[in-house]
Parts: structure tokens; sequence; C-alpha cells
């Protein structure tokens, strides 16, 4: 009877515990979302950056790049550093989200658009709800970034991975090209990064 009562407990608890890694996995990307409190206006420091990458060259060319946008440098390399580490947490490329924010917001922290977007990646207000906390401030440079990785990932898992359809989602404008044309000529003239060539 013992045997019998110790292993209806042990089958209980492993199919809780599966069941709860089922549901965090599946709730993964808005916890994360979630916790972001007093850190949310702070930048990335150097050892959050240091833990998904091992290139200082990346922020040095940059930030080069992003002068003419951002002429303070510690702004720019704090930016620079939760760029990246918002990217590559959401399996985005870096160099993508800074197409994404030149053509949303012209890098402006305070922008908003005519339909109520904020921020650097015009997040939409009704994300808040959707997937964050009502104390959350769009114009956060980390809830902001967290955001709109959060919802472009989600959009391009939506997709299987079309970066075209992808795009046109998280602008509105699915299924026209000019949109995610904008991005791709960003990405491809002014971000794009080869670690073997870095200047190039």
């Amino acid at each position: 009877m013992q045997k019998l009562i110790c292993t209806i407990f042990l089958l209980f608890f492993s199919s809780f515990l599966q069941a709860n890694n089922l549901y965090y996995e599946q709730l993964a990307a808005s916890t994360q979302t979630i916790v972001l409190h007093e850190t949310s206006d702070h930048p990335v420091s150097y050892a959050e950056y240091a833990a998904v990458s091992d290139s200082i060259t990346w922020l040095v060319v940059m930030s080069r790049r992003l002068e003419k946008f951002m002429p303070d440098i510690i702004e720019r390399e704090e930016f620079l550093r939760t760029v990246y580490y918002e990217a590559t947490r959401a399996g985005l490329d870096p160099q993508l989200v800074l197409s994404v924010i030149q053509i949303e917001s012209g890098f402006k922290k305070y922008a908003v658009s005519h339909a109520g977007a904020r921020g650097y990646m015009q997040v939409m207000p009704f994300w808040v709800e959707t997937i964050g906390h009502r104390d959350h401030n769009l114009f956060h440079l980390r809830v902001n970034l967290r955001y709109g990785c959060t919802i472009l990932r989600h959009y391009l898992d939506i997709e299987k991975g079309d970066y075209f359809r992808a795009l046109g989602r998280y602008n509105g404008s699915l299924g026209e090209a000019t949109y995610p044309q904008l991005v791709f000529d960003k990405w491809l003239s002014t971000w794009r990064y080869n670690a073997s060539f870095p200047n190039s």
C-alpha cells in the first residue's frame, strides 16, 4: 500500500512538473517582459553585454555609424549594448533591430506616431496589457526594446521566418512592400556587420 501511494505521488508530481514546464515555456517571453521594473530605463551593463557577446569591435563599429543620430558616446554605447542584448535574447539579428529602429523612430527615444506608437521601436500601448504590466513605460529604454524585440520575434514565428511578412505585420502593413523594403535597405546599406571584415 505504501509503495502504491509513493508511485501515485511520483506520477502526480512528475506530471505537475511537466505541466509547469510547458506553461513556463509558453509564457516565457511575456513573463520575462513583466519582470522589468527598477531597471526598465537602465541600459544593459558591460557584464550583461559580455554574457551574450565577446565582441567589443561590434560596439566600436556600430557606435561610429550611430554617431550622427546620438552624438553622446556614453548614450550611444549604452543604447547599443541594450539593443544587442535584447535582440540576441529574442533570437534576432541586432543589425535588423537597429534598422527597424531607424525606420520607426529615427533613434528618438520619445517618438510618438500619429497612431500613438511609442519610443525607439514604436510600440503600441495595447501591448502593455497583452504581454506586460500596467506600470511599464514604453519610453523606457529597456522596456521599449524588450517589447519591440518580443513582438518582432512573435511575428517572425507566426510567419515561419519570413522577414518580409513579419516586418509587414510589425508595421501594420502586411502585404505591402514599402516598409519591409525600407528596413532591408538600411539593414544592408547601413547596419550590415561582418565580424571578419567589421569595417565593411
